[in-house]
């Protein structure tokens, strides 16, 4: 998901929190509204290396789903970092900041739009707090079904390949104990490199 340092990168940096955001039902009590922006920044940097967070753009998430994100703190290298998203899922617990690369914020605009990502380069992004949910096999499932593989993903490091045929040997299981593809056979497929234990999601329906 949702996302702006320089104009090039306006357009990313604007459109993706508004889908993420827009994912999580607007009834649900945010989780980062209580924090300063000092608190949001910190929180955001925490999602990757220090290395990288340190001259990285921080943007804090929409108000509503409708609304516009802000930016926290210009950077320098041309990746984003965003704090928790500001709605958990039901039943949902946990942090979710993440830091994204160029390529990442490329495909996080083909995501909302639902077109084809143009993934031009091996691209990397950072969830080391993990997530608090995600169908493993539809990339636009909003909640756990029967039959879409709901899985809370552990601390993670997140890779995407230019050619999704190098996907081909990585399993799709996220409790095989080691990186999983997620989304296979979608043009949004990448691969997931847990840090920690994979949890999948007692719920079966909502």
């Amino acid at each position: 998901m949702i996302r702006a340092r320089m104009l090039l990168f306006a357009a990313v940096v604007l459109l993706t929190p508004v889908l993420l955001a827009a994912q999580h039902p607007a009834k649900e009590k945010a989780t980062s509204s209580k924090m300063t922006d000092s608190q949001k920044i910190a929180n955001a940097m925490s999602a990757a290396p220090a290395g990288i967070a340190k001259e990285a753009t921080i943007m804090d998430w929409p108000d509503t789903p409708q609304g516009q994100p802000r930016q926290l703190r210009a950077g320098t290298n041309g990746w984003v970092c965003y704090p928790n998203t500001p709605a958990a899922l039901e039943g949902a617990s946990g942090e979710d900041p993440m830091c994204l690369d160029k390529e990442w914020q490329k495909w996080a605009e083909a995501w909302m739009s639902k077109t084809e990502p143009k993934v031009s380069a091996t691209g990397i992004g950072y969830m080391l707090h993990g997530d608090r949910g995600a169908s493993n096999t539809d990339p636009f499932a909003t909640g756990p079904s029967a039959s879409n593989q709901w899985v809370v993903s552990p601390p993670h490091i997140m890779v995407l390949y230019q050619d999704l045929k190098l996907l081909d040997a990585y399993p799709t299981d996220p409790k095989n104990g080691g990186p999983w593809v997620m989304w296979k056979g979608t043009p949004y497929a990448h691969v997931m490199v847990p840090v920690s234990a994979t949890k999948m999601a007692t719920m079966t329906s909502k």
